[in-house]
């Protein structure tokens, strides 16, 4: 995968653009299989990353519930707290166990308000699978 597969663009296909992940597709087809797997990983990604941010932005502006946005992405309550604290927005809020809360999503909406915003030390790494056992 060369660079702009990985993102590495500016312009209407920034990394975190619906424009971005259908790019990304456009490159896997017509592809066979294996050659598509990386291209079609990548897009998952990106849609991923699409969906968690919205969803911070959903809870942060009011529209919906930690657990009303999880619903509307399809996501259990326990998958949202991790997911939100991975972004841009609410990734500053996180608690020592690396998920967002109703409170830190009151304590953001405040800061918001105040113009105070906190800012992540680090951008958190992507979820990832991580098998149990070894074999």
């Amino acid at each position: 995968m060369n660079d702009t597969t990985r993102g590495d663009r500016t312009g209407p296909e920034a990394p975190g653009s619906l424009t971005a992940v259908r790019a990304t597709l456009d490159q896997a087809e017509g592809l066979d299989s294996v050659g598509a797997l990386p291209y079609l990983r990548h897009a998952a990604d990106q849609l991923a990353e699409l969906i968690d941010e919205a969803m911070a932005t959903a809870v942060l502006s009011g529209q919906a519930s930690l657990r009303g946005a999880g619903a509307k992405a399809g996501l259990t309550e326990n998958a949202v707290g991790p997911r939100l604290a991975r972004t841009r927005s609410l990734a500053a809020y996180a608690d020592e166990r690396g998920r967002v809360t109703a409170a830190g999503v009151e304590r953001a909406k405040y800061d918001l308000e105040t113009g105070q915003q906190r800012q992540p030390a680090a951008t958190p790494a992507p979820m990832r699978f991580k098998p149990r056992r070894t074999t």
